[in-house]
């Protein structure tokens, strides 16, 4: 999955899809500092979170340094592809 991370937001929250140069992402802002990982580590806890998934089932993958990451999520792909699909739609 590829996601566009916010550090030292004024709250925890994924925010939708977002317009890159490289494609859409997954746009995430975290409270957390980009500071010893700090970032990276509440990046994983709000998806797993906003996903309702084990916290265990996502790894990051690229992007430790960099606003740009890529997360991995251990499943069913098509299980995660229709929540994905769920949790995006419009309200």
């Amino acid at each position: 999955m590829s996601i566009r991370l916010t550090p030292k937001s004024s709250r925890d929250e994924v925010t939708g899809i977002q317009a890159q140069g490289d494609g859409p992402r997954l746009a995430v802002r975290v409270r957390a500092l980009a500071n010893q990982g700090a970032a990276n580590t509440a990046l994983l806890v709000v998806l797993a979170k906003w996903l309702g998934l084990p916290r265990n089932r996502l790894e990051l993958i690229a992007g430790g340094k960099s606003r740009a990451k890529q997360v991995a999520i251990a499943g069913d792909g098509a299980e995660l592809e229709r929540l994905l699909s769920d949790l995006l739609k419009p309200q």
